[in-house]
């Protein structure tokens, strides 16, 4: 009879329903459905929405928050000062690390986030000469910055790896020996078109020609000369067949038009050639000798790449492994050819998760020191703040394309969103005006709709809220997230307009229900933004929890799946029935 209602829901998908999402959510579906039996349009409209949006995603997937217990940042290089794109990669990383955390459902379970500096390598090694510094110190001095940056746009590492550390150094000699020990590394003559910039030789299907006549990376535009020497040399040639079959089975790299690309490019492969892993000490003093033979450094990016080992416990027992990797695109083909093959040669476990990240753009230009363009992420910080340039990073970020950084894109964005958006609508619900009694009143969903019927749409897109931030999170789209959440806010402040509350509180015998209705409605929905908002805002996140005095336990990811059932409000009756009488500034207008 549940099923004769407005909406036909056959048994097999609820059984699909149950199957998918347990605890309070089953709760709610048994709530939708006694709402349906009478027969009530609006509450039915409402209804379906939330079953659709349980059916389509599996809220709490056990195999993402698993890969993402081990979140890695590249290390950076140390040949120059943080810009603007080193932050947005770690904050990029901090947001998946903490959503992560938000999603689950194992508070103890060990998790890992490592970012840090490469301090190897030839660039390195010219430019501390150039400035007449110790290259020891020269590393010290810029590698605290990138610290002190992390820091101050409160970045939850967990370990900060410095390649010039001794753990690093054992890690990469066991590495290099396994790999050595199972035939992977030879000795031989290595010649072909090397990039300084880059520290890298570059294949024939990646030169092409300038204007003036040279040679250049397709890829960075950098230019390229002809190098020979005698090195050390992994077997990548026979790696190719595994490389093809982890690419297209056992790795997922997004956004997708980076995974599309890559396998077109795997496929399109005639032959892998043997890539050089040593330089010369003749040439190159800084670095880590080759194990069994100090003629030799370990060429910079095998060192490199060797940090997620490090940060995992190697060469001892790995804590976790492996590693979700958060990179830029310039380097995709460092983290998704040459990584996997080292790490399969070695009989460990590839990268099963790739969140891949286009580019900044100022004013719609490349950023580059003789343009005198490049944006110094700590005068971002200190003009924005930390939540400030985190939430303008991760909202205007797309990752499948170039993003375009101008200064008064970002103070539009935040005074609109932040300072207008969600922080008018905070001032409004608890202002004295509107809630002198500074309340968190509670309703029955069926009492809102009864009194105040114009928030129906409301409703709808607060329930279908947290799914889609989900959805979104997963993929590594926080723009769509936040753009979702920042609607809905925009759709409750118009509703405030439309039905002007200010006017209701001069007869509140005959309009408190209907004002109060309006008062649960915004301070759930801003109880859930805090909460979808914390892996990008977290200093704002807690600001507002603190201010509607929300218990811990109602602060969790989990809390949003029941948003305006009756199982948060029998619990959150008690728990934040009034709210805090300091006055909240979410942010400045700017």
């Amino acid at each position: 009879m549940i099923w004769d209602c407005t909406i036909s829901i056959s048994a097999n998908r609820f059984g699909l329903f149950q199957d998918h999402f347990k605890g309070p959510l089953t709760t709610t579906i048994l709530t939708i459905m006694k709402m349906m039996i009478n027969s009530n349009p609006i509450i039915a409209k409402i209804s379906q929405s939330c079953i659709k949006k349980a059916l389509s995603k599996r809220l709490f997937s056990n195999q993402y928050v698993s890969d993402l217990n081990f979140i890695a940042t590249p290390i950076f290089y140390v040949n120059s000062v943080p810009h603007i794109g080193h932050l947005y990669t770690t904050v990029y990383a901090d947001a998946l690390n903490r959503f992560s955390k938000s999603i689950s459902s194992k508070e103890s379970s060990r998790s890992i986030f490592a970012t840090g500096t490469d301090e190897h390598g030839l660039k390195i090694q010219k430019t501390a000469t150039s400035k007449n510094s110790d290259i020891s110190k020269f590393c010290d001095e810029i590698s605290s910055e990138f610290r002190k940056l992390f820091d101050r746009a409160d970045v939850s590492y967990t370990d900060f790896i410095r390649t010039t550390e001794n753990r690093h150094r054992l890690a990469v000699e066991k590495f290099w020996n396994v790999l050595e020990s199972r035939g992977f590394i030879y000795k031989s003559k290595y010649e072909g078109y090397y990039s300084l910039n880059d520290e890298a030789f570059v294949p024939e299907n990646m030169i092409t020609v300038n204007d003036l006549g040279e040679k250049i990376s397709s890829a960075t535009g950098h230019t390229l000369h002809w190098h020979e020497e005698e090195n050390y040399i992994f077997r990548l040639s026979v790696m190719k067949d595994r490389l093809i079959d982890w690419i297209e089975n056992q790795v997922e790299i997004k956004p997708k038009n980076f995974h599309t690309a890559l396998q077109a490019d795997f496929r399109n492969w005639d032959t892998l050639n043997d890539i050089s892993i040593s330089r010369c000490r003749s040439r190159l003093s800084w670095g880590i000798p080759t194990p069994n033979d100090n003629r030799q450094l370990v060429y910079v990016w095998f060192d490199a790449l060797t940090n997620y080992l490090t940060a995992a416990g190697y060469p001892n027992e790995l804590k976790l492994w492996p590693p979700c990797h958060v990179i830029g695109k310039d380097i995709i083909k460092f983290h998704c050819i040459y990584w996997p093959a080292f790490l399969m040669a070695a009989d460990l476990e590839p990268p099963k998760l790739i969140y891949c990240h286009s580019h900044w753009l100022y004013d719609h230009k490349k950023m580059s020191k003789s343009l005198g363009n490049v944006i110094d992420p700590f005068d971002c910080i200190e003009k924005f703040t930390s939540d400030g340039i985190r939430y303008f990073l991760l909202k205007e970020g797309t990752p499948h394309s170039d993003s375009n950084f101008s200064i008064d894109s970002v103070r539009n964005v935040l005074n609109s969103d932040l300072a207008d958006n969600l922080g008018n609508l905070i001032n409004r619900s608890t202002s004295i005006k509107l809630n002198p009694s500074q309340i968190f009143p509670h309703f029955p969903i069926e009492t809102i709709i009864k009194f105040l019927p114009e928030c129906c749409e409301i409703i709808e897109s607060s329930r279908l809220m947290s799914s889609k931030c989900l959805e979104a999170y997963l993929d590594g789209n926080f723009y769509i997230g936040i753009n979702e959440i920042m609607n809905t806010l925009r759709k409750i402040n118009a509703l405030y307009n439309q039905i002007e509350p200010w006017k209701l509180t001069s007869d509140l015998g005959r309009n408190r229900e209907r004002l109060e209705s309006l008062l649960y409605i915004s301070l759930e929905l801003i109880r859930v933004t805090a909460i979808l908002l914390e892996p990008i805002v977290p200093n704002i996140s807690k600001s507002i929890h603190e201010k509607l005095n929300i218990d811990e336990d109602l602060r969790t990811w989990k809390s949003t799946e029941n948003i305006f059932g009756s199982d948060f409000d029998q619990r959150s009756r008690r728990a934040c029935a009034k709210v805090s009488a300091k006055k909240l500034f979410v942010f400045s207008k700017i």
